[in-house]
């Protein structure tokens, strides 16, 4: 099957078909990082927040046992093959965090609201994209080397390795880490009570482990051409856009599938719940904000590996100690910089 369409092109469609997954997910289901965030900070609603728990509790199960059936691989993924970097995913988590507070949205989440019309998340979307492959490989790159090294590391890393070291078997761990997930999230009586966002949030969960699935499959299959990836969204939003600028279809790949995907599956979903709406920015000062929080998120995701779902979702799945720290990091970044607009501190 990869002898009549480049493996490149069979990635692309995983990623197009996991994006969709996500998209509709935060259209029909609410799965949303600041979203949740300003909801159980500020309008004392935690269901939103406990979706989550949903997201996470099925993307670790589903990737872990996974990986036991040898269905998935990650011992090539950036999680085995780097040294994890405490301090990167902490100031990276943290200058992300705050720069989604300040752009109103993070970028998956730009992505779908650009996906429901709302062209001010498109300024969003290319300034992160922009800045991402300023820290990633442009001018900012030899600094960010320096500041945060990145070696590669010398043998098994991640939180079952090393509780693994300490004598603890990786089957309990994995069922205890995904189930005390589900548990917090469903131990919310108004998410019970709301089986469209708890089924979305199940379908988010094994969107991850889909990617991770598949591209292990075209990996093997294509013998090591296609890298295994789950879903992220700095980089890949600078590579997608790369791809539209310079690309022929040989150079199309998960990034850009992802990407397309989670536009299409807003789009869809907007168009279900009928919230689809051309938006623009009618406040340049609101603008020049967005714009400065989508720089902080492209060099933060950068530096910390990954985003609110890169890191958050995608790291956690994979047990990778950079996942919770990042994920703990950007929410604390996001909630100093929503206390700041919130409190009139937001600059001229």
């Amino acid at each position: 099957m990869l002898e009549t369409v480049p493996a490149g092109v069979w990635t692309a469609l995983v990623g197009l078909v996991g994006g969709v997954v996500l998209g509709l997910a935060a259209r029909l289901g609410d799965f949303c990082t600041l979203g949740a965030l300003e909801s159980a900070v500020y309008g004392r609603d935690q269901k939103r927040l406990r979706l989550w728990g949903v997201v996470l509790g099925v993307a670790i199960l589903a990737t872990q046992f996974g990986i036991l059936a040898d269905w998935i691989d990650l011992s090539g993924t950036f999680y085995q093959t780097v040294k994890w970097n405490p301090l990167a995913s902490i100031a990276g988590g943290l200058m992300f965090g705050y720069g989604m507070a300040l752009a109103g949205n993070c970028g998956f989440g730009a992505l779908v609201r650009f996906g429901g019309g709302d062209l001010r998340s498109l300024v969003v979307v290319v300034v992160m994209g922009i800045f991402g492959f300023v820290a990633l490989s442009g001018p900012l790159a030899p600094l960010r080397i320096t500041l945060f090294p990145q070696p590669e590391a010398v043998g098994p890393q991640g939180i079952l390795h090393d509780l693994g070291q300490l004598g603890l078997p990786p089957l309990p761990i994995i069922v205890i880490l995904g189930f005390a997930a589900l548990l917090w999230a469903l131990a919310h009586p108004g998410l019970r009570a709301n089986p469209r966002m708890v089924a979305w949030g199940v379908a988010a969960g094994l969107a991850v482990a889909w990617c991770f699935a598949a591209t292990t499959w075209i990996g093997r299959e294509s013998l090591g051409e296609i890298a295994v990836e789950g879903p992220s969204f700095t980089a890949p939003v600078g590579r997608t856009l790369i791809f539209l600028m310079t690309s022929t279809a040989g150079g199309i790949t998960f990034s850009v599938g992802s990407v397309a995907g989670v536009m299409l599956g807003a789009l869809i979903g907007s168009t279900i719940r009928g919230l689809f709406r051309w938006e623009a920015c009618e406040d340049p000062r609101e603008l020049g904000r967005q714009v400065g929080g989508a720089v902080l998120m492209g060099i933060g995701g950068v530096i910390a590996m990954g985003c609110s779902v890169g890191q958050g979702v995608t790291a956690i799945a994979a047990l990778a100690w950079s996942g919770p720290v990042t994920l703990f990091a950007i929410v604390i970044g996001a909630i100093f910089g929503l206390r700041r607009l919130i409190g009139g501190l937001e600059p001229n």
